[in-house]
């Protein structure tokens, strides 16, 4: 297990067919190529079952794509913080656009993967909402705007403003916060403007696992870094 440095690139494998099985494995060696050819901070959130194979066998911080504010114990079905730890995981995404949380279960969620030393990356869509989530005391926020995600067009150019927006809002609540954005970002020049804008880095999926040739798209996505 690693924990997160910045700048940050963060793959979520999400639950695409392209990274079912073996082929999931064979993401994130990818992944781990590029990261030790440029030096750049890559993690990894590959899909749930793949979890503990990925955590021991690639040297990169790898995420759990969610947790449920459960403890160990009579909780079948949900996936508690205690077990993405002993899978190997750095930490989670939370309150991801595709799997939303209520507040309280967020912020127990937060607490309890923090008593574990795993790192929490809250997913939000505003600068209001990563306000709320700031209050929650996670190490990353992720900005988000759901209506751009899987899409052509980066939030970095589309709407600038809600990356910039998001950082000054997290800052006012806690500097030591880092926000990450993503949503339509697939290109190095998407990176380099997002840390323009005050970004500690990127989360994305599409871009690079749906890619014909994901070194190609991740060695561009570092090239600015």
């Amino acid at each position: 297990m690693s924990k997160l440095k910045t700048p940050a690139v963060i793959i979520n494998f999400k639950a695409y067919t392209e990274v079912e099985g073996g082929r999931a494995l064979k993401l994130a060696e990818s992944c781990l190529e590029v990261a030790e050819e440029s030096g750049v901070a890559i993690s990894v959130c590959p899909p749930l079952p793949e979890l503990s194979l990925i955590s021991s066998a690639v040297a990169l911080p790898v995420l759990a794509q969610h947790v449920d504010a459960k403890k160990p114990g009579s909780a079948t079905g949900w996936v508690t913080p205690s077990m993405i730890s002993a899978a190997g995981a750095a930490g989670s995404l939370l309150n991801h656009s595709e799997h939303r949380m209520i507040l309280a279960d967020l912020a127990a969620a937060v607490a309890a993967c923090r008593s574990l030393e795993l790192t929490t990356v809250v997913c939000t869509d505003t600068a209001i909402t990563s306000a709320a989530a700031a209050s929650l005391a996670p190490d990353f926020i992720a900005v988000e705007p759901p209506e751009l995600i899987g899409g052509d067009v980066s939030v970095t150019e589309a709407r600038p403003e809600v990356v910039s927006e998001a950082v000054a809002a997290v800052q006012k609540i806690d500097a030591d916060i880092q926000v990450l954005c993503g949503a339509g970002v697939k290109t190095g020049k998407d990176v380099a403007k997002a840390i323009e804008l005050g970004a500690a880095g990127v989360l994305l999926a599409s871009g690079v696992v749906k890619a014909a040739d994901p070194k190609a798209v991740l060695r561009d996505l570092v090239r600015y870094l």
